[in-house]
């Protein structure tokens, strides 16, 4: 790119190209940042580099149609919401790896890993207490659906043994599900 093409941000400069990958016709948006590094001595003579030589680029691929100054504050307040999200997905829900060889069926494995995020989202966020809210997947698994129980059938009545501290908890879960089930 040609110098003109950057224009000052911050530390630094910045500028935006369409961009397309080998062996498609997909384009998409590329923020290009350009910030000054850490001049690093020429091995050599001991000297610093020439300052071209010690620049950081940053490269920002979005399909986001906002301004620069959009997507990067998008961009910027990811790691409160979709990093954390991601992270959620992939460990909470174990999709780190796709488990097929097809695209297909990498497609549905993931699809319907997403459809139990999103189902676990909505159980957190409108059944739980407001308190389990900020828990991620790994926790609701362990204090919640993993509390030990007993199921006990006696006089034609079938009965959820669980520990004391757990009782308050399940029947305030049960009586948020009965609300939203006759609203």
């Amino acid at each position: 790119l040609s110098e003109s093409a950057w224009k000052e941000h911050m530390s630094g400069h910045i500028t935006e190209i369409t961009h397309c990958m080998e062996k498609t016709d997909k384009a998409f948006r590329l923020i290009l940042i350009r910030r000054p590094w850490q001049p690093k001595l020429d091995d050599a003579k001991g000297e610093a580099k020439p300052e071209e030589e010690w620049k950081r680029y940053v490269a920002i691929a979005t399909n986001r149609s906002e301004s620069i100054p959009e997507v990067l504050a998008w961009y910027h307040q990811r790691g409160e919401k979709s990093e954390n999200r991601l992270k959620e997905l992939k460990g909470g829900f174990h999709m780190e790896y796709m488990p097929c060889g097809s695209f297909e069926g990498n497609s549905m494995f993931f699809a319907l890993g997403v459809l139990a995020y999103n189902l676990h989202m909505l159980f957190k966020q409108v059944v739980l207490p407001k308190e389990w809210r900020k828990y991620q997947i790994k926790t609701i698994r362990w204090k919640f659906y993993q509390v030990g129980g007993k199921v006990v059938s006696h006089a034609r009545s079938l009965i959820l043994k669980v520990a004391g501290w757990a009782i308050p908890l399940f029947e305030e879960v049960r009586e948020r599900c009965r609300k939203l089930a006759f609203s």
